[in-house]
């Protein structure tokens, strides 16, 4: 793809989001999501070839369906109150239509089906969007219809998409699908705070982002995509291996880490809504996100695969590829606990 198309796709994709984040005219908030799918497909076939096709069909035909309903909440809504303006309270049944189309966009379960299909097929780089900058669209609106939302079924669906995200991760091999088990888990967690607290929603969005994006970032740059390949990390990138393996225990939301920060805030905020069983719950099935995220690093770290040659430090080329970025997002993904009495005052 040529640098300017790209820069046109990426500006349109860019755009469409922040419509949907800045209108308050429904049909304004419709028009960006179209927008945004209909320019996130040539990106998501950016490597040309059967695989990334047919994972950029299912990503259409899959958000397709959900603004198809999304279209129909809006208009059950208007047919009930004669206004397209976001901010007004939603009727409730457009609202139980418009979450349902909203967990399809998102990948909440049991509308997660595609998360992993589509980001095992297409590119690391698309992967990256996909699993972090298409996620911001749906949430900011249910932040903004989160008065309205009927609890018990986002609350269902969080809990559901917890443990899917750790159930479906435990057998992966595939670096990208157990990236977006993680993503399904990590949307869980955000979508059964909505009720209670949509501005810490923002903060574990702000977080995960953080993590998902230097994952990525860790991953393309060693140009890893299997468990297997990231085992032969340890004699070409001693000091990236290590850093993987503390972001892999920080997105398992293990103290002293940032990804401990959302867990932690949304558990004590749960507490406070005397709920007792939802945060129980959460908190057993992170340990299966944990458990695989353990299992990466063990292959990543804390193993010696068995290396071709005598030495132990491989002979290598001078790395191309620039790591400008990856510094401060790594400071960022492990080390933003001690930020959070600050961060709690936001709520």
């Amino acid at each position: 793809m040529k640098p300017s198309i790209f820069i046109i796709i990426m500006l349109t994709v860019i755009s469409g989001t922040m419509i949907v984040m800045t209108a308050s005219h429904w049909l304004m908030v419709w028009i960006g999501f179209e927008m945004n799918l209909l320019a996130i497909i040539p990106i998501l076939m950016k490597k040309y070839n059967p695989r990334a096709t047919e994972a950029a069909t299912k990503y259409f035909l899959t958000q397709a369906t959900a603004s198809m309903l999304l279209m129909m909440g809006i208009i059950i809504n208007l047919l009930h109150s004669e206004q397209w303006t976001v901010s007004k309270d939603l009727n409730p049944m457009a609202s139980i239509v418009m979450t349902t189309a909203l967990a399809m966009k998102l990948g909440l379960a049991p509308f997660h089906f595609w998360v992993p299909e589509v980001t095992q097929g297409i590119s690391m780089s698309s992967g990256l969007i996909l699993l972090t900058w298409q996620k911001i669209a749906p949430l900011s609106i249910l932040y903004q219809i989160s008065p309205t939302i009927n609890p018990n079924l986002l609350l269902t669906m969080a809990t559901m998409s917890v443990m899917i995200g750790g159930w479906g991760g435990l057998n992966q091999t595939q670096l990208r699908k157990i990236m977006a088990y993680s993503s399904i888990a990590h949307m869980g967690w955000m979508a059964a705070i909505m009720m209670y607290s949509p501005t810490m929603m923002i903060l574990n969005l702000t977080i995960y982002i953080i993590m998902t994006l230097t994952t990525f970032m860790l991953f393309m740059y060693n140009s890893t995509t299997t468990t297997s390949s990231l085992s032969q990390t340890w004699n070409k990138t001693p000091l990236i291996t290590s850093f993987i393996l503390v972001l892999m225990m920080s997105l398992g939301g293990l103290p002293p880490l940032s990804g401990f920060i959302p867990k932690w805030m949304i558990i004590q905020e749960l507490t406070k809504n005397e709920m007792i069983m939802m945060p129980t719950l959460l908190a057993m099935t992170a340990l299966l996100n944990l458990y695989f995220y353990m299992r990466l690093t063990y292959t990543t770290a804390l193993t010696m695969f068995p290396s071709n040659n005598c030495m132990k430090m491989k002979w290598r080329f001078e790395r191309t590829k620039k790591t400008i970025l990856l510094p401060p997002l790594i400071v960022m993904s492990t080390m933003l606990l001690p930020l959070t009495p600050m961060l709690s005052i936001l709520d």
